[in-house]
């Protein structure tokens, strides 16, 4: 599953950059992401959560910061350290500046397949919802 979502917002690709570096900030705009922490070796603990209808889910991932080139481009990978065979996941931000602010575009790569319709439809309903917060963050931080 591939699912890539773009956001216009009329601040500078640093300030927007800020909130899609550090998985710590992604709780904040991203209700699916209830918890993140940083374990100091350029990775993170992540909690998703996800509803839709009567179905729930709740999954944890390690995922490890492998490129980050700011404030345009920052790429996470799922990084396991138990010694089997997971799932790809990867998420990658690109930020660059337009005319009136910034220009986002982030791109998330499953490679499992479990619940992939499911997580697919979770997805385009929360993309929609966090674009509003992260622009809400992002003008409170600019007052």
């Amino acid at each position: 599953m591939d699912v890539t979502a773009t956001l216009d917002a009329p601040h500078p690709p640093d300030v927007v950059f800020a909130y899609v570096a550090d998985l710590d900030r992604y709780p904040s705009w991203l209700d699916i992401v209830p918890r993140a922490s940083a374990e100091g070796d350029g990775s993170w603990l992540v909690w998703l959560r996800g509803r839709l209808g009567p179905l729930a889910r709740s999954k944890r991932l390690r995922m490890r910061r492998t490129a980050l080139d700011a404030p345009r481009l920052v790429r996470f990978e799922r990084d396991e350290q138990d010694g089997r065979h997971h799932s790809a996941w990867v998420l990658e931000a690109t930020v660059g500046p337009t005319p009136g602010g910034s220009h986002l575009e982030m791109r998330l790569h499953y490679g499992g397949s479990l619940f992939g319709p499911v997580l697919e439809r979770l997805l385009g309903d929360e993309i929609e919802h966090s674009k509003q917060r992260l622009l809400a963050l992002l003008a409170d931080e600019a007052a």
